[in-house]
């Protein structure tokens, strides 16, 4: 069985009447807070458009949320590469990758915001192509071949990254997938990790076994086999003590945050008179209640997809600063160490107590007992050479 790992996914969500420079701070404070807990890897998104979504570089937050943690492993979620420049791309990840010293993963995409690429003039309808041509560079430049290669939107001339990755042969590569097929394609075709980003929504809940069934195809077209344990799955929780605790915590920002994904592409909208929580919960997008619902949300996703070798939560401001750090705390303490196994040996040591229990107690009264006993007779075997001194 594969060993879960846990991570958060971080668009990030802000609401617009935030402080920006501060929801900033904030999202640098969970990297810490995560890294306390012992989480073990932040995938940061890269946003230019709609208001919510304020980081733009994951590049530029990693290195300095690496500066600020110990052990947690940080990865571009995504960098979207129609954006960019294959070469720049696959320079900014080596140097991080030397920043980090080799804690750095680079999660590639084509771009979610329909609003982003229309600023930088892209048609959309072009970006998965483009996104597929620069992946395949770049990994080319991580290699240190020289290329010189043409096509619509960029050009090379004997190009090559000066520098070799610090992780060898390079960071680890995952590539985003959602509904389409696209994602799956690419990891099967290149050996790439995969992040099903949407993976407690119907449409991508549905396509979860298809789209890695697709890799795993591909995969063996030329004869490899998909590794799940680099399989990742996106979702959204938040946890209390209570399920009442945690509906009523998330009536902080949850409204909010459906507003903003609906007014990017409308895709969750609550019958008219209906609690747009608990419907949300009712119809599995996420979860929204105690430890014990977030193990079920889990077991859920496994018995959909099989095993897979982590699953990241979707970062949201559902919950206010302290109710959310409390939130990840809760599931560090408590769901980690249902799938970790973790408490396997306390459990069968206590049980294995209880279950002799009549035994030790016998032998912890006789060890007592024979102690008592044995002060007695010391104490005697003092008093009677002291009684004849004194008659003598």
């Amino acid at each position: 069985m594969i060993q879960l790992r846990h991570g958060i996914f971080l668009p990030p969500f802000h609401p617009m009447d935030e402080n920006p420079a501060a929801c900033m701070d904030r999202d640098l404070e969970l990297m810490q807070w995560l890294d306390r807990l012992g989480f073990h890897e932040a995938w940061i998104g890269e946003h230019h458009s709609a208001g919510w979504e304020t980081i733009s570089s994951p590049e530029l937050f990693i290195a300095v949320a690496a500066e600020r943690t110990r052990s947690i492993r940080f990865g571009t979620g995504v960098i979207s590469l129609p954006y960019h420049n294959p070469l720049m791309t696959a320079n900014r990840i080596i140097q991080l990758d030397h920043h980090t010293r080799g804690r750095v993963m680079f999660g590639a995409g084509p771009g979610l915001l329909a609003s982003d690429a229309l600023m930088l003039g892209i048609d959309p309808n072009t970006q998965r192509d483009r996104m597929a041509e620069a992946l395949d560079v770049i990994l080319r430049f991580f290699k240190g071949e020289i290329v010189t290669e043409r096509t619509d939107w960029y050009t090379f001339v004997n190009a090559r990254a000066h520098l070799r990755p610090y992780t060898r042969p390079h960071p680890e590569v995952a590539v985003v997938s959602a509904v389409t097929p696209s994602g799956g394609r690419l990891a099967g075709k290149y050996n790439l990790s995969m992040i099903c980003v949407a993976a407690t929504n119907p449409f991508g809940y549905d396509a979860l076994a298809a789209n890695w069934q697709i890799a795993n195809d591909i995969a063996a077209e030329q004869g490899r086999t998909m590794d799940a344990s680099r399989l990742r799955l996106v979702g959204p929780m938040h946890i209390a003590e209570t399920r009442e605790k945690a509906f009523e915590n998330c009536k902080f920002g949850f409204e909010r945050y459906l507003g903003y994904l609906n007014n990017n592409q409308p895709r969750f909208i609550a019958p008219p008179g209906k609690d747009a929580a608990e419907w949300f919960v009712e119809n599995k997008f996420g979860v929204i209640g105690t430890p014990d619902d977030a193990i079920a949300l889990i077991e859920r996703l496994r018995a959909k997809q099989g095993e897979f070798g982590v699953f990241l939560h979707q970062a949201h401001n559902w919950a206010d600063w302290e109710a959310t750090k409390r939130s990840y705390e809760l599931y560090a303490r408590y769901v980690m160490p249902h799938f970790s196994g973790d408490n396997i040996p306390r459990i069968e040591s206590f049980d294995w107590c209880t279950e002799h229990r009549d035994e030790l107690t016998e032998k912890r009264t006789a060890a007592a007992r024979a102690m008592f006993d044995k002060h007695e007779a010391e104490q005697r075997a003092m008093v009677r050479p002291a009684a004849g001194r004194e008659a003598w």
